[in-house]
């Protein structure tokens, strides 16, 4: 606290808003996913032809990228899950870094 009764103006106390609103959409849709998994999913056991399931799937890949890459991924994944598409293990893709790759 300082004499005007604020917080302190320091490092510490200063976010980002743009990481603050991707942290709270990250959880915000883990939350989703997790209300899915313990109320819905119990209806649609073996239903996924993928492994790791489609909302396993969809929790990780918000996790490992974010909401908006991981979401898309998410939203892929569920099209592609069904009679018509494929099945077996698809697990998320890594997140792609961004260091230049080396010469040699």
């Amino acid at each position: 606290m300082t004499l005007h009764g604020s917080l302190a103006r320091g490092p510490a106390n200063r976010q980002f808003p743009g990481r603050m609103l991707s942290r709270l959409s990250v959880w915000l849709l883990r939350g989703a996913i997790r209300a899915y998994q313990l109320t819905l999913a119990y209806f649609f056991v073996g239903a996924c032809r993928y492994e790791p399931s489609c909302s396993a799937y969809a929790a990780e890949a918000v996790a490992r990228h974010g909401a908006l890459r991981g979401g898309w991924l998410a939203a892929h994944r569920l099209c592609r899950c069904g009679p018509w598409g494929g099945a077996g293990y698809d697990p998320v893709p890594p997140r792609l870094s961004c260091q230049p790759a080396e010469r040699s």
